[in-house]
């Protein structure tokens, strides 16, 4: 044991480069204490092997003797000061036996710092005095009482003289005994503790100075609850079929949850050796897992009915890597046989009631594991490879050595009920998983700065795994719409990061697994790959690999090896320009008779947003070009590479035309991590050269073009018509990923016209554009149908489907209702769109009550989401009330799904108001049941505000903001969401009217009656109002156009509202009245009334008594739908409380008049007044209810 200890120990100085000098004085002591501990204590075989191994280390090794940056406790203080500050002591007595209850019985000193030296300034960062080199872990999880204990005992080296052991604690875990035992010296003894709460810190005093290269023994006995969240050690259950219920035990620590489950030195470089104990029951199926294999089961151990199950001694890892669980997961299992190593088992563990769905992960993990091991050319290093399915898990997956744990829905996969997407879902997980087991866990990043190197290429290997086990799927060219342009959208912001950044405490940490660190780390590295080639990007990882194999690592380790195997550019100094600043740029070319000039600049989404931090770059990038020409094949042409430096005394990158080019493409299949600007003429070059053969240009072109068109076009850098221009050729494309990329483009240009008539021309449009592929991909789904073809059939019927196109919202109801009434099964490819979009169509809230029950009662993790989907999808406000209050029972939504929950609700209009409310009203509950270091807690308020346009919105984000001031984990998530919605509400200003004019021209011949009805139809109407608010006298004041008025105003109680319309009732044999009131955009359908007219004025009477009615500003206040030949026509007269939309919105010039206040009254908040006219199809009554909801604010 101690051989390995020493070892471990030398490696981890010479690794960190300590400045160290040990004189032959010292060295001499240090062998005498040894001899004299030998012989006066029991461990001299021990001591005896730390002599031998110590004597050649100390002789070639300085380690510092200084003292401790924590003062000195003497036993008799009780109150001390230490680095985090003053601190008062305080005795805790609590009762342990592991044989009964996990509750500890000793008297335990502590003292908990209430102040720090220097307000505002914390060092988080353990001393580095003592470096963990065992534990020997013994846990007890009590699964009845959701409580466990535990005892870590840790073999510790002092780095440096030190009277004080720092390490982690979390307030969550109760500590019991501690003993301290130095295995150079039995004089040592242990004191008290102090307790650092902000830090996390347990503070170990000793009786007197340990000296540098002691060895020791530290022993803590420690208890804790199973219930307090899904992260650290806790409970996860699922139904056992009959009624009943099962509980588990599982972990996860990544980045700073060990802490939570037993006391350690949590930081990613302190890596040491395991040997893991877990008490379980002994019947029911029960059983324990761990990194390692078993070693023994002992039966009745520690009592009757309760088995102790010891593991391997583990290899050398990081905290966030240690993994338990105990469970009667069943398993399936394979051998592996790999290119380098030996032999080793392959299984997938899940509850009995999921074994059917195992076997996939099983064949995929295979087949990537054996790929892995080849590529990198180094054996997996332990002796089994575990992956386990959890019933609730945070996260998608975590890469726990040698036992991979998975939430459900990324591992498990059925045939019959998963669908295309589901399956490259699994096999992306599970590929990004053991990608870890070389990036991250043998080699791991020093600090949480470096996470990239993780992350970061976990997510760009796994392309290369899933390649691998189906290489049929086309999946490199899905990089660019799964990570890279949501990353280039995000760090066009000012609220984005550096790759590599400073962090220091746990929910900076925590904050850091972000999109920037994934996706633009998988996106550098796939640039990195092509400008280096392949053969030699994989000869640098290797090399990397072995040289810090069990070992941490910064970027430059990774970047040395590669520069000295690529001689004509510094890769250092290129991928420095992408890691250690923020942002991306844009290259703008130009051109001239003879050659095409190059520019960069920083791009960002609002041209005009001030950045305040500086780049030690100064926002310029070393960017490698790739470039075809017209003149080349895209077939057999390979790209030309010119390197742009970030030199900013030389701006211009002059590339010469080739003979006889009309335009130059640059950025070949987007691989660089640029964007591109282009002259006009180029622009629609590209546009008349794809729609005569979408084969000009290569998939990833094609959708690099769209991207980057949309994207300038956003930041006022190209005029939108231009981007609108170049989505013509769609209707020749038959290839999944551009069509998945501009699906989402469209569907975020709605969200943002939803307020203005630009909503119907931009739905009349992508009606249109998407008609052709709809019919070709149509609703059967072949058996023996390509991987490709089947997410295309499903990207492009949501996308008809959401932009209300009549067939596929027909089909998708009919398909919805035999499901439901008749039992129909339906393709699992076709059930997202089905469910989602069906239940739209007009169906009832008990047939909402129907699926909640299915939902209810659904095992099928993948078929579970979809079905929460679509019931966050329904169109009614007060179901979605009753979703969002359903969401905290976890017998129906999981508590990992909660948030998933609330924004799914907020993604549909009928619940985006309802969602923001729940959010804002209920968010201390959430905070306590997440807490505020959960990253997926901030995370939420970027998504469910994510589609508001105005101040007023930004504004109550902004005071929800004030409320709430702790942001935990979520401080860069609330950044984002303000940048977000005041880029909206910019994307407005800049864009809306550009786009309304290409829309309309687009759309014109659907709007030539419109044009024509306007005209009469401002003959038809003569206007009174009255209302009475409360019973109360209405307030002034009238309305300058000779209509009296008195409006309610903005306000929660119920008021009554009667409403009079005098009509030329010669010219229409029936009236249609609609009463609408809008709800910050959300549409409730109050009243229809069909009147027949017979010489008469017809009346309406309409009475409120739900409050919720009025918790805003936007209120509808009378509709009218009139029949004419061919069509159907209403009149709006909408009322506008303040602050007035900016520009105001022109439905289609039909704003006929405006009414101002004579006399303003505060009380009244309504300021402008406007008739606006909309028509439909006389077949209008087949569309969903909503389509006749006029959807103006």
């Amino acid at each position: 044991m101690v051989n390995q200890l020493l070892q471990q120990s030398k490696d981890w100085v010479l690794r960190n480069k300590v400045a160290t000098f040990l004189s032959v004085a010292l060295f001499a002591m240090v062998i005498t204490t040894i001899a004299l501990a030998v012989s006066n204590n029991s461990n001299a075989t021990d001591l005896e092997e730390c002599e031998v191994q110590l004597a050649p280390f100390l002789s070639t090794t300085n380690v510092p003797t200084t003292e401790s940056s924590d003062a000195t406790t003497s036993e008799q203080q009780t109150t001390t000061e230490g680095t985090g500050g003053a601190t008062t002591t305080t005795t805790t007595t609590t009762t342990v036996s592991m044989d009964t209850s996990p509750l500890p019985e000793v008297t335990t000193v502590t003292s908990v710092s209430t102040t720090t030296t220097e307000p505002g300034v914390i060092n988080y960062r353990l001393p580095d005095d003592t470096i963990p080199l065992h534990y020997d872990l013994l846990l007890h999880p009590d699964l009845e009482k959701n409580t466990f204990a535990g005892t870590a005992k840790i073999t510790i080296w002092s780095m440096h003289t030190t009277d004080q052991v720092v390490l982690h604690s979390h307030e969550l875990l109760t500590i019991g005994r501690i003993t301290f035992k130095c295995l150079n010296d039995s004089t040592y003894t242990y004191i008290n503790t102090n307790v650092d709460r902000e830090r996390d810190f347990l503070k170990i005093n000793l009786n007197k100075a340990l000296l540098a290269n002691y060895i020791s023994e530290l022993t803590i006995d420690f208890t804790g609850k199973l219930d307090a969240g899904i992260v650290g050690f806790y409970s996860s259950s699922y139904s056992d079929g009959n009624g009943g219920t099962k509980t588990i035990a599982t972990s996860k620590f990544e980045p700073t949850f060990a802490r939570q489950a037993f006391p350690c030195f949590d930081e990613p470089h302190l890596k040491a050796e395991y040997t893991i104990h877990m008490v379980h029951p002994s019947g029911d199926g029960y059983a324990a897992l761990s990194n390692m294999n078993v070693k023994e089961t002992v039966a009745d151990k520690p009592s009757a009915g309760l088995s102790t199950t010891t593991f391997e001694r583990s290899v050398s890892m990081s905290t966030y890597l240690v993994v338990f669980i105990v469970s009667d997961f069943l398993h399936q299992e394979v051998l592996i046989v790999p290119e380098h190593g030996s032999t080793f088992p392959l299984r997938v563990y899940a509850t009995p009631f999921q074994q059917e769905n195992t076997a996939y992960a099983l064949a995929t993990a295979r087949t990537i594991t054996q790929y892995y091991v080849k590529y990198f050319g180094i054996a997996y290093p332990l002796p089994k490879l575990d992956m386990a399915a959890i019933p609730d898990f945070v996260s998608g997956a975590m890469e726990t050595w040698g036992l991979v744990t998975y939430r459900e829905t990324s591992i498990l996969y059925n045939n019959e009920t998963s669908s295309t997407a589901n399956k490259q879902r699994v096999a992306g997980v599970i590929a990004h998983e053991l990608a870890h087991m070389w990036f991250g866990n043998l080699v791991t990043m020093k600090w949480w700065n470096e996470l990239w190197l993780n992350e970061g290429f976990a997510s760009y290997i796994e392309y290369k795994g899933m390649d691998a086990a189906h290489p049929d799927w086309g999946i490199e060219e899905q990089f660019v719409i799964d990570d890279l342009h949501g990353v280039l959208n995000l760090d066009a912001t000012l609220g984005s990061h550096p790759i590599v950044m400073s962090v220091e405490n746990p929910n900076q940490i925590t904050e850091i697994f972000d999109t920037i660190t994934y996706s633009k780390g998988a996106s550098v590295i796939r640039m990195l790959e092509d400008f280096v080639t392949p053969p030699v990007f994989q000869q640098g990882v290797k090399r990397y690999l072995e040289k810090l194999a069990y070992a941490n690592s910064v970027s430059e380790d990774l970047m040395r090896e590669l520069d000295e195997l690529v001689p004509d550019v510094s890769v250092t100094d290129v991928m420095d320009t992408f890691t250690r600043q923020k942002g991306l740029p844009v290259v703008t070319v130009a051109e001239n008779a003879l050659q095409y000039v190059l520019r960069q600049q920083r791009f960002l989404a609002d041209q005009d947003a001030n950045e305040t931090e500086e780049s030690p770059y100064g926002y310029r990038w070393y960017i490698p070009i790739t470039y075809l020409a017209s003149t080349d094949d895209p077939a057999t042409a390979a790209p030309r590479r010119i390197w742009f430096p970030n030199d900013a005394s030389r701006p211009e990158l002059v590339i010469d035309k080739p003979a006889g080019s009309s335009w130059i493409k640059l950025n070949y299949r987007q691989i660089g991590y640029y964007r591109v600007n282009y002259p006009i003429a180029m622009w629609q070059q590209f546009g008349e050269a794809l729609r005569r053969n979408v084969n000009t240009f290569t998939i990833g072109d094609r959708t690099g073009l769209l991207n980057d068109a949309f994207a300038l076009a956003d930041a006022s850098l190209l005029a939108y018509n231009h981007a609108l221009e170049l989505t013509r050729y769609l209707s020749g494309e038959t290839e999944y990923v551009p069509w998945s990329a501009i699906a989402s483009k469209l569907k975020n240009i709605r969200n943002l016209l939803y307020n203005y008539q630009s909503y119907h021309d931009i739905t009349t449009y992508a009606q249109t554009l998407v008609d052709a592929a709809v019919k070709s991909v149509g609703w059967v789904v072949p058996a023996e149908g390509g991987h490709m073809t089947n997410l295309l059939r499903t990207t492009i019927l949501d996308l008809a489907c959401s932009f209300g196109h009549p067939a596929c919202l027909e089909e998708a109801s009919k398909q919805f209702r035999g499901w439901l009434n008749d039992g129909a099964v339906i393709h699992p490819d076709l059930r997202s769109v089905v469910y989602t979009y069906g239940i739209q169509s007009g169906v009832t809230v008990a047939d909402w009550d129907k699926v909640l029950e299915r939902f209810r009662q659904e095992n099928d993790a993948n078929e579970k989401t979809k079905l929460m989907v679509a019931l966050a999808s329904y169109p009614d406000q007060r179901t979605m009330r009753r979703f969002l209050d359903l969401s905290w029972d976890t017998a129906l939504v999981r508590t990992q799904d909660q948030l998933s929950c609330i924004q799914y609700i907020a993604a549909n209009r009928a619940g985006e108001q309802a969602a923001w409310e729940h959010v804002r009203e209920n968010w201390p509950r959430l905070v306590a049941r997440f807490g505020i270091g959960e990253r997926n807690l901030g995370r939420m308020i970027p998504s469910v505000t994510g589609r508001f346009t105005t101040q007023a919105r930004l504004t109550e984000l902004e005071d929800f903001f004030a409320r709430y001031p702790e942001s935990g984990a979520g401080a860069t998530a609330r950044r984002q969401a303000l940048e977000n919605i005041q880029n909206n509400i910019s994307w407005l200003e800049r864009n809306e009217a550009n786009v309304a004019a290409w829309l309309k021209e687009a759309t014109a011949p659907q709007l030539e009656l419109l044009i024509v009805l306007v005209s009469t139809l401002s003959q038809l109407f003569r206007f009174r109002f009255s209302a009475i608010v409360d019973r109360r006298p209405p307030p002034p004041p009238v309305w300058s156009v000779g209509c009296s008025s008195a409006l309610p105003p903005c306000r929660r109680e119920p008021f009554e509202l009667r409403l009079s319309l005098p009509l030329l009732l010669t010219l229409v044999p029936v009236v249609d009245w609609l009463l609408l009131i809008e709800m910050q955009c959300e549409s409730a359908r109050v009243n229809v009334g069909r009147i027949a007219i017979g010489g008469i004025v017809p009346r309406l009477q309409l009475s409120f008594a739900n409050s919720d009615m009025f918790d805003s500003c936007w209120h509808w206040l009378g509709v009218a739908a009139v029949p004419l030949p061919g069509c159907w026509c209403c009149c709006l007269l909408a009322a506008f409380p303040p602050p007035v939309p900016s520009p105001m919105p022109a439905p289609m010039q039909a704003i006929l008049f405006e009414l101002t206040l004579n006399e303003p009254q505060p009380v009244t908040p309504y300021r402008e007044t406007a008739l606006y006219v909309w028509c439909w199809p006389s077949d209008f009554e087949r569309l969903p209810p909503q389509q006749l909801i006029l959807r103006v604010c």
